[in-house]
């Protein structure tokens, strides 16, 4: 679940750019099963790394955890990104991302849990999907899509639902997910001002296939 970082020049450089990842893609993991209790020889040992090489790159085990979970989201949201890079309209943006990120709780299930086990640091992250949920919503209001007066309860909604969601689709793992999803997308779009024939259309558009590979 890492992201793809700058490739290093050096040996040395790669050297600790391979132990960092490791640790970060330790720290994902232990997240995903909400291990986050762990001493930090546990995740040294997951990552098959030595306990000094720890505090080489990170300072606490808060701080890996955190990174790990920036990293993640980062990487995620930047895919979305890029698959709804040629989208015009900004309401399509946003239900577009919505789908493909409710979708995430069945298809990327270690992924989802992440994302459940750290709700509160994503609704106010600086990066990964919050940002990019209030720039699909003020883009859309700045273009006359949406009607919205409060920016900081629909980002919260949104997260929300999205959260509700994937909680939803792991306590029911026979549950429909692109039917609820679509369905959820539909009310967040007249929620915030979309005709209901509008939103019914944009909720049940094709979305591009997330599997396949995307130029960065």
């Amino acid at each position: 679940m890492t992201s793809a970082p700058t490739q290093p020049t050096n040996r040395l450089d790669r050297r600790k750019a391979q132990t960092r990842a490791a640790l970060i893609g330790a720290a994902q993991t232990l997240i995903a099963e909400g291990r986050t209790s762990v001493p930090i020889l546990e995740i040294t040992q997951a990552a098959d790394v030595g306990m000094g090489s720890f505090y080489n790159h990170f300072e606490t085990k808060e701080q890996l955890f955190e990174a790990a979970v920036e990293a993640v989201m980062e990487a995620y949201g930047q895919r979305v990104d890029r698959l709804t890079a040629e989208l015009e309209d900004p309401a399509e943006v946003f239900a577009c991302s919505f789908r493909l990120t409710g979708r995430l709780h069945r298809r990327e299930p270690e992924l989802s849990r992440v994302l459940l086990n750290n709700v509160l640091r994503l609704i106010s992250a600086e990066n990964g999907l919050a940002p990019r949920v209030r720039r699909d919503i003020t883009a859309a209001v700045d273009a006359g899509r949406f009607d919205v007066e409060d920016l900081d309860v629909a980002v919260t909604i949104t997260a929300g639902a999205l959260l509700a969601l994937g909680q939803l689709f792991h306590d029911k793992p026979d549950r429909e997910v692109e039917e609820t999803t679509d369905r959820v997308a539909e009310d967040l779009l007249r929620m915030f001002g979309l005709p209901a024939p509008s939103a019914r259309r944009i909720s049940r558009l094709p979305l591009p296939d997330f599997t396949a590979p995307t130029q960065a």
